[in-house]
């Protein structure tokens, strides 16, 4: 299980925390949260399953988990994500 991510950010003047984490090879899935208020607003997920005996998993998921965090922010920036928060 890899070190996740977590940041703040200011949108339409609301604050937003962003979390990315790694449900290991147990659950071997990219979860990206996007929380108002300390709920859950926005989530998306990518399944890591078939690369899990893959010798380059952990940077295939670091890079999943990092390119994921970062296309949530830019979704969130964009306006991509308007219709979805809740």
């Amino acid at each position: 299980m890899l070190f996740g991510y977590n940041q703040n950010l200011i949108y339409n003047g609301k604050m937003y925390h962003i979390q990315t984490e790694d449900g290991g090879k147990s659950n071997p899935t990219v979860t990206t949260l996007l929380f108002l208020g300390g709920s859950i607003s926005y989530k998306r997920t990518a399944s890591y399953a078939d690369i899990l005996e893959s010798e380059e998993m952990e940077n295939v998921v670091r890079e999943t988990m990092s390119a994921q965090h970062k296309g949530v922010i830019k979704d969130l920036i964009d306006g991509a994500l308007d219709s979805e928060l809740k």
